[in-house]
């Protein structure tokens, strides 16, 4: 990569009221481009039929109320916001923390909304993910991947710890939740691009915008 310039990735974290992709709703989109600074957050509402975990208010600070409040705009219009936003972009290289999950959620409810055929035009399927970087660069200094009870253990914490950052947000440990700072997409994506750029050589780097 030549002196100067930055990473040509986009950066998405979304909140949601649950982790079934099925039942649950977004109130939440966050994303920031590593090369131009710009950043998108916007809220909404979910819709009426989405369930809510309890997990998930605990986890973001929300209440069952914040989250159906019709005053805020609704789903389908903060999906087209970020895809008009994103779509200004000509290279959309999409990243982030297992992000994978965050594409399927988007996607099932473009889906939902008819916006299927908008959705492959400024997005796609292939991502770069934080976790899978995380996990190799792991190996690469301790000769295996870091894992718990057989399973991949390179949660946003580790990946945070990893890079010699502190994880302060709240998490869910055994069905309970610890203290901390409520989640939030733009400070999680802020997050996960420091830890790109650390993992990627770039944590020197002087940010101009």
């Amino acid at each position: 990569m030549a002196k100067g310039e930055r990473e040509k990735m986009i950066v998405l974290d979304i909140e949601t009221s649950g982790l079934d992709i099925g039942k649950n709703g977004i109130w939440q989109i966050a994303a920031l481009n590593m090369e131009t600074g710009e950043e998108f957050c916007e809220k909404c509402r979910i819709d009426g039929e989405d369930e809510i975990m309890e997990e998930a208010l605990e986890i973001c600070g929300k209440t069952e109320q914040e989250l159906k409040d019709k005053s805020k705009q609704t789903q389908k219009q903060l999906i087209e916001n970020f895809l008009n936003w994103i779509s200004k972009f000509d290279e959309r290289i999409i990243a982030g923390h297992n992000v994978g999950w965050d594409i399927s959620f988007l996607q099932n409810k473009c889906l939902k909304y008819g916006l299927r055929k908008k959705f492959h035009e400024v997005i796609g399927h292939r991502t770069i993910d934080l976790a899978t970087l995380a996990q190799l660069k792991f190996r690469e200094e301790n000769g295996k991947f870091k894992t718990e009870n057989g399973k991949n253990k390179m949660d946003l914490k580790s990946v945070l710890e990893f890079c010699g950052m502190k994880d302060e947000r709240k998490q869910s440990v055994n069905g309970k939740i610890t203290e901390g700072k409520s989640h939030n997409a733009l400070e999680d994506v802020k997050l996960e691009v420091e830890c790109f750029k650390k993992l990627l050589g770039r944590e020197n780097e002087t940010n101009s915008y």
